[in-house]
């Protein structure tokens, strides 16, 4: 066969390649079905578990088991990602409605991780086998093929509740992610129902029944006023609290006992928390709290702040919710798969969603049984009918040779062939007319079933089909009765599964903290090379001036209200509030810098210290280890973020080796690792952005790098020590031109 060559725009096979990924990414990973609010390795695992028996009543199976037969068998995208969405799904501080029951570690609220796979074990809950999972058997759903078309597993689960809204859903896609609150079961049922009797519902109406999420952490939604926005539009964000009660401590002082948590503040946030009121503390925020301890257990959340006598309660509740993760915001974006496609919907949308696919359910489910019914119903009256005959229905067993006589006797009245006693009971049997299916059942009945008790048990079967058979059709030819059998299976669960609502929803003020106005003065910055920083007072510095240069790395004026920039190695600059640092005595020893931003020794050192105020209206010069050269102004370094990137590097093993502030008449000295110096005007250095990696300064050999860089200030000589030997840089190196080669100095 010849080769056939297709010819094509290569940015077109890429954009077709890219969507073919983000799509499969969207609707076969990341996003939840609207119909059971499930993504893919939910809707595998659980179903997974459903073929292997692992039902609520029976035995836990090892986790290691579950993983590796989805895996295998449905979800061929590595064990780590089943494993996580199992654990996910047994955790009840995570989901509304833990679907899985687990035995083990699972982790805990406060980020402790789940143990391995291979010591956990699980089975389905009792509501995943009754709600979301039964009835798999009646033809209810469409199943598919597997990856490689060995398995089908279903498309959707046939789940009886709206689980996007009761367990909520979050995931990250290809340009775009979702992000569900969970819900009251009884209340969204109650919303269902209000549905069903009114299609022309709004969402105004609908939240008279749904009142707002539901967390299984509790806490309290504090906008109840952005709700109904959130609910049309199927965006915005939630504000909630944590809830704070006041208990009588030792020596008759009070505690700060926080007993709910705000939802995004599960699993890492805790430990955050507990750091955020220890950093009130430090930084003088509040000097009324007195110990902190996580009192946490398997019974609940309990962390208790222990105050001192006359602490001004309401206050400090207050601070707690505006200085720390005590209020936190989860931002709702009801982003999921309807019709194979991704849509943002409002509340009432995904309620249509689900009655429709509860509709399409209970249809399917009760055709199927109208079906069976129907066969049964055929069967016993051929037995009915055969019991009247069955004399006749004997002698034609004895008088035939074959069953294919018998068969052809009983199902058409073919009489040739068969050996009859008299001529009327021939003429009887040619008149016969069984179906298929009512001669096999004839055929396979026992003599027993003869008994007159017997006879009168199939007449009763037969009337109970009859009526079964009533009941079915009139479900599936009338609305009002298959909403009313919904309703019914809905408030069923609901009275069984349904759980008082743990999340308060009201409206609360904006809090507001007057924070004591600072006196604004000038102060010392200290900083030893120990990374020790403190101010001190300029009367202090000025008495012990001379000892404060001999000891201290950094060591500049500034005031209390400015912010220290750190500019570091890899090009990052932190920045630190004057006012958390320690001000006090000249031989206090300070407190180190690393503690107070996000600046860590561990991972980057430092290059350049100084004040935002110092540098704000200044030009700063940066060397990098590549030899690259750039200006940028100050005024690009005064920014809200505590970190940004101060400069882009040229590469990985690239470094900033030199930051300082300059003018045109000063010389830079670039210093490589060989030995070679290169000396040039600042005003030959163009000034450029921060994001920029600015110009070449230095020609370097192969395997050379700058390693350092000096400024010469007019008027003052600079003296170094190379090779053990003092060179003077304003004598010894003679000025030359940016991107030069440089001279190598031979002592």
């Amino acid at each position: 066969m010849e080769e056939q060559i297709i010819r094509t725009e290569y940015s077109e096979l890429m954009q077709k390649s890219y969507i073919d990924y983000a799509m499969s990414v969207i609707i076969a990973r990341a996003l939840p079905d609207v119909r059971d609010g499930l993504k893919p390795v939910q809707r595998r695992t659980l179903y997974d578990m459903y073929e292997l028996g692992i039902q609520y009543d029976r035995p836990y199976r090892k986790c290691a088991r579950i993983v590796g037969d989805t895996m295998g068998k449905y979800h061929p995208h590595g064990d780590s990602s089943i494993y996580e969405a199992l654990v996910v799904m047994a955790q009840d501080f995570k989901k509304g409605i833990p679907l899985v029951d687990g035995h083990g570690n699972f982790g805990s609220i406060e980020g402790d991780g789940a143990a391995a796979m291979r010591y956990t074990e699980a089975r389905l809950q009792k509501i995943t086998q009754e709600v979301y999972l039964r009835d798999l058997d009646k033809n209810v759903v469409d199943f598919v093929p597997n990856f490689d078309g060995t398995e089908k597993e279903p498309e959707v689960l046939p789940v009886r509740v709206p689980n996007l809204l009761v367990n909520g859903a979050d995931g990250i896609a290809v340009g775009m992610a979702t992000s569900i609150p969970p819900h009251n079961l009884g209340e969204v049922v109650d919303a269902v129902r209000a549905y069903l009797e009114n299609q022309e519902i709004t969402v105004r109406e609908l939240m008279q029944y749904i009142k707002g999420p539901d967390f299984p952490t509790g806490g309290i939604v504090v906008n109840k006023d952005d709700l109904l926005n959130i609910y049309e539009t199927g965006t915005g964000k939630i504000r909630i609290r944590g809830k704070v009660e006041v208990e009588k401590g030792k020596g008759g002082r009070q505690c700060l006992v926080i007993t709910e948590i705000p939802y995004p503040m599960i699993v890492a946030n805790i430990g955050k928390f507990l750091n955020d009121v220890v950093s009130l503390i430090e930084t003088k925020k509040t000097t009324d709290i007195t110990d902190i301890s996580n009192q946490s257990s398997k019974e609940g959340i309990r962390i208790v702040l222990e105050l001192k006598r006359g602490a001004d309660v309401e206050y400090l509740t207050n601070l707690l919710y505006k200085k720390t993760r005590l209020e936190d915001t989860f931002s709702v974006n009801m982003l999921a798969v309807a019709d194979k496609k991704p849509e943002t919907l409002n509340l009432k949308q995904i309620i249509e969603h689900h009655v429709d696919f509860q509709f399409e359910v209970t249809r399917r489910k009760y055709q199927t049984l109208l079906d069976k019914e129907i066969e049964r119903r055929e069967v016993q009256e051929g037995l009915i009918r055969a019991c009247d005959v069955i004399d006749l229905i004997i002698e034609i067993l004895r008088g035939s040779k074959t069953q294919k006589q018998v068969r052809a006797c009983l199902t058409e009245g073919v009489t040739e062939g068969i050996r009859f006693r008299s001529e009327k009971s021939r003429k009887d049997a040619g008149q016969l007319r069984f179906t298929e299916r009512q001669t096999t059942a004839i055929l396979e009945m026992r003599l027993q079933k003869l008994i007159g008790l017997e006879i009168e048990a199939l007449k009763k079967e037969y009337r109970e089909t009859v009526r079964k058979i009533a009941r079915y059709e009139d479900i599936l030819n009338n609305y009002s009765s298959m909403a009313a059998v919904i309703l019914e299976d809905l408030e069923q669960i609901k009275k069984e599964y349904g759980s008082p609502r743990k999340t308060a929803v009201e409206n609360a003020r904006e809090i507001v903290i007057e924070e004591p106005k600072v006196e604004e003065m000038d102060v010392v910055f200290l900083m030893d090379r120990f990374g020790y920083a403190k101010t001190i007072d300029v009367t202090a510095f000025e008495r012990n001036k001379e000892s404060a240069l001999a000891e201290n790395r950094y060591v500049f004026r500034c005031r209390n209200t400015d912010k220290i920039c750190i500019f570091t190695d890899l090009g990052q600059m932190h920045t630190v509030k004057v006012q958390d640092l320690p001000y006090g005595r000249f031989r206090d020893k300070g407190t180190p810098i690393d503690n107070l931003g996000n600046y860590s020794s561990a991972t980057e050192q430092m290059v350049y210290v100084n004040s935002l105020e110092n540098i704000r209206q200044q030009k700063l010069l940066f060397v990098s280890g590549a030899g690259m050269v750039k200006q940028v102004d100050g005024s690009e370094f005064d920014v809200v973020k505590r970190t940004i990137a101060a400069t882009k590097l040229s590469g990985e093993n690239d470094r900033l080796i030199f930051a300082g502030i300059c003018s045109e008449n000063e010389y830079v000295v670039l210093q490589s690792a060989e030995g070679c110096f290169l000396k040039f005007l600042v005003q030959e250095v163009p000034e450029k952005k921060k994001a920029a990696i600015g110009v070449r300064g230095i020609r370097l050999a192969e395997g050379d790098s700058v390693e350092h860089a000096y400024l010469l200030v007019s008027g003052m000589e600079c003296r170094i020590l190379y090779k053990d030997k003092e060179i003077s840089l304003n004598t010894r190196i003679k000025p030359a031109k940016r991107d030069g080669k440089g001279t190598r100095i031979r002592v």
